[in-house]
């Protein structure tokens, strides 16, 4: 056997380390890429060229035919200079020109692309397509006109369901306060079905997305026309508001604001007044309701007040006395509260005189009572010898005339006394009986026409 030295043994075991490890190595690396996360990514979905070509003469195969086979893309040209993409040629529009671009940039191996596309005006490609659409639609329409029949006839079962559930007014009429309420209600109702049956049918015909986007429009369309709206919204909100907390009854004597009249009936509208002079007066609801509210039949008891005037040099304390003596003797004065008077005010040549009195308007008219105690005032204040003042008027005659102003009031004074006599004899029986006639006017109307009234004699009045 022939002996081999230490070094050369030595090298040939380098030798063998230095061809393995390289190999060994590579296999390891592989390895080691294969489990790392990264690799556990699904790679990019791209179009891959014939896989025996790889070159720029691939990708532009790879297109062309790709591109015979895409509507409206048969007539684009190709070029390819080391991955860069020309496509060029005419095309319909710019859909199909982004269309294009798009399938370019998936292919592999191409670094970019770039266009040069011109419009194609012609009629047979633009015209011909739109008319094949219609077509289309046309024939879609044909074959879903039975599923729509269905969801019509669907929608408008639901909807007559709606109606027939708010037609019971009797029902609505006992879970709400009022009748106003109660359309209010019942109409709430019939458009909720309505718009569950617009649901149900988008829904079998597989277009609740149409719904979304018209209650989007609806929504903004809404709240237009609330700002354009408003005065009517206000209105309708405080009709709700006085048919729940009424202010008046049917027949009630208002001043609403500087309009005075007697309530007819209270509408959705409006307020409707009879006015003291026979009138048919329409007051908006959003305008009762901001108003201020003077009824004068929530009490049956009114005071009156009138003033008179004495002469600066009478006893007012005794004028008050012998005017209040003479209110008080009348019997449609009551005697609780009794009747009052001060002095109002000192002129320069007279002193006036506030008398108040108290009547029930259920047995007096108010305005009768009134003219009543201020004529016998008058005529006790003037026959216990107080002057009552007059305008003072100074004249001046030219010496020629001959006459004074003592003559003229003498001339005056006759008369005076007649008119005096006259309104003693006119005040001994004067009528103080309610004035019923308006009264009766509005017992009539709403006699005629109750229905439309959301006046409630059980709802709270405030």
């Amino acid at each position: 056997m022939r002996n081999v030295s230490l070094p050369s043994a030595l090298a040939a075991f380098l030798l063998v380390i230095s061809l393995v490890l390289p190999s060994h190595a590579g296999a390891v690396a592989s390895l080691t890429q294969a489990d790392s996360p990264e690799s556990s990514e699904p790679p990019q979905t791209v179009i891959e060229p014939a896989p025996a070509a790889t070159e720029d003469t691939a990708i532009a195969e790879r297109l062309q035919g790709i591109f015979r086979e895409v509507d409206g893309l048969a007539d684009v040209a190709i070029a390819v200079d080391k991955g860069v993409v020309s496509l060029s040629g005419s095309i319909s529009d710019d859909a199909a020109a982004d269309r294009a671009v798009a399938i370019a940039q998936r292919v592999s191996g191409v670094v970019t692309v770039e266009t040069d596309f011109e419009r194609d005006l012609s009629v047979e490609t633009n015209v011909t397509p739109f008319f094949e659409r219609i077509n289309e639609s046309f024939d879609e329409f044909l074959s879903a006109l039975p599923l729509i029949a269905i969801a019509l006839l669907v929608a408008l079962a639901i909807a007559w369901a709606g109606r027939v559930i708010a037609s019971f007014k009797g029902f609505w009429k006992r879970v709400t306060p009022n009748i106003f309420l109660a359309e209010l209600v019942a109409t709430s109702v019939r458009v909720i079905f309505i718009g569950l049956g617009l649901f149900v049918a988008l829904d079998i015909l597989g277009a609740t997305a149409v719904l979304g986007a018209v209650l989007g429009g609806a929504g903004v369309i809404g709240l237009a026309v609330g700002f354009a709206l408003r005065d009517t919204v206000d209105n309708y909100v405080s009709s709700i508001m006085l048919s729940i907390r009424q202010p008046f009854r049917a027949n009630d004597h208002v001043l609403i604001g500087d309009q005075e009249g007697r309530v007819v009936r209270l509408t959705s509208r409006a307020t409707i007044l009879m006015t003291l002079d026979g009138n048919h007066l329409r007051i908006p609801n959003a305008t009762v309701f901001k108003a201020q509210i003077l009824n004068y039949s929530r009490n049956a008891e009114r005071r009156f007040t009138f003033k008179l005037g004495i002469d600066a040099d009478d006893d007012p304390a005794s004028a008050i006395e012998t005017g209040l003596k003479a209110i008080n003797a009348q019997p449609f004065i009551l005697d609780t509260p009794e009747a009052t008077a001060e002095i109002s005010e000192v002129g320069d040549s007279n002193i006036v005189i506030a008398f108040h009195g108290w009547i029930d308007q259920r047995q007096s008219d108010f305005n009768k009572a009134r003219g009543a105690a201020i004529r016998v005032t008058k005529n006790i204040l003037e026959d216990s010898g107080f002057a009552l003042p007059e305008p003072i008027y100074r004249l001046r005659f030219d010496g020629s005339a001959g006459i004074s102003t003592t003559e003229i009031k003498a001339q005056q004074a006759p008369a005076k006394r007649a008119n005096e006599e006259a309104s003693k004899d006119a005040s001994k029986d004067m009528d103080t009986s309610r004035e019923q006639h308006v009264e009766q006017l509005v017992e009539s109307e709403r006699a005629s026409d109750s229905d439309a009234d959301l006046l409630d004699e059980q709802q709270p009045i405030e």
